[in-house]
Order: C-alpha cells, then structure tokens, then sequence
C-alpha cells in the first residue's frame, strides 16, 4: 500500500511538471530601452538618463512572469542643461557617494517578484502591478508599482512603467530636509520620478 502512495504521489508530481508551461526568456535590447530620471529640488529641477546594462524578461508565452534587469550608474546624464562645466559638475556630484557612488555600485537592479493583473482595466489593455527588489548602492527594497507589459506581433516584449523612487531608503540623503536641518532652499526633495521603457526580443 505504502509502495503504491508513492508512486501515485511520483506520478503526480511528474504530471503536473509535464504541464507547466515552459517559460520563454527574452533579452533586453540596452539600445531600444530607455531609463529617464526626473529630480526636483526646492528651486528647480532636473532630468536625465540612465542606460540599461543588461537585463532578460521571462513571460509563461502570454504575459510577463518575471524579470532581472541591471542598470548602469555610470552612464547616468543629464539632459535639462547644456554641456559643459556645470552639467559635467552636477553629473560628477551624482556619481560621487552623497549620491549614488557609481565607482563602487556601478549598476542597480530591478528584478520583478510578482506580476498581478490590474482588477477592473480594461480587457486587453495589459495593465498589471508589479512587485520588484530594487537594489541601489546594494541597498534592496521591496516596491510596487504599475505597468502596461505587450507583446508585438513581431515578437517584441514592451514594457512601460512610471513610478517614484525614495532615494535615502538607500542611504542617499544629501539635501533631504528630513534628514539635515537647516537647509532652506537648498532642500531637495527625496522621491525622484522615473520613466522605464523596456524593449526586448527573444
């Protein structure tokens, strides 16, 4: 009896491995991707980008299971100021440890945890939540935010998300009213914004 438990629990097991859909991974392109950052401080702002090192999106054949993708720091940009001494200043700050410190932590991670289809969009709109591990300055937290994930008929993954990041959750506090005092208008705000577009192919 205890022979035939087993084998049946054996044979369970075997089928529902059969069944499972085999997952298909498609690799980022870096050139068709694009990362914008968007940063606001009390008396201006600023945006740039940042590219994508590598990364691959896994799908069960119809829509996004997973993902890992790097991110290169040390290409990070600006594109709100000319070029020349000041953006040169201001990208160096950034890479520099009050910010990001790109020659220690030269890429971030986003990788995708869970993907839950959006209750009450609209069919066909392909809108999930997504939970994710992002790592900064090999700090990881958890976060969630939205994203239209599609797949082309030329066989492309696209996906586009927007969503805010807190940047001293990763131990970069320079200029957060929250953590120095005194600051005025030098404050600059903690949440930056940024907009990811994802293309990849198998």
């Amino acid at each position: 009896m205890k022979k035939l438990i087993i084998a049946a629990v054996a044979a369970l097991s075997l089928a529902s491995l059969a069944f499972k859909p085999v997952a298909t991974i498609y690799k980022v392109s870096a050139e068709k991707s694009t990362f914008n950052w968007h940063a606001k401080k009390v008396t201006g702002e600023h945006m740039g980008l940042v590219k994508f090192a590598n990364g691959t999106a896994e799908t069960n054949g119809k829509t996004l299971t997973g993902g890992n993708f790097d991110i290169d720091m040390t290409s990070i940009s600006c594109t709100d100021l000319p070029a020349g001494e000041y953006n040169d200043k201001l990208i160096g700050h950034l890479k520099s440890d009050d910010f990001f410190a790109t020659e220690k932590f030269k890429t971030a991670n986003l990788k995708i945890k869970t993907v839950t289809a959006i209750k009450g969009a609209k069919i066909g709109a392909n809108n999930y939540t997504l939970t994710a591990n992002l790592t900064i300055k090999g700090i990881s937290k958890e976060i969630t935010f939205p994203a239209n994930v599609i797949i082309t008929k030329t066989g492309e993954l696209i996906a586009n998300a927007t969503f805010d990041i807190d940047r001293t959750l990763y131990d970069i506090k320079y200029g957060s009213k929250n953590f120095i005092e005194g600051l005025g208008d030098k404050a600059i705000d903690d949440k930056f914004n940024v907009k990811i577009r994802i293309v990849a192919a198998k």
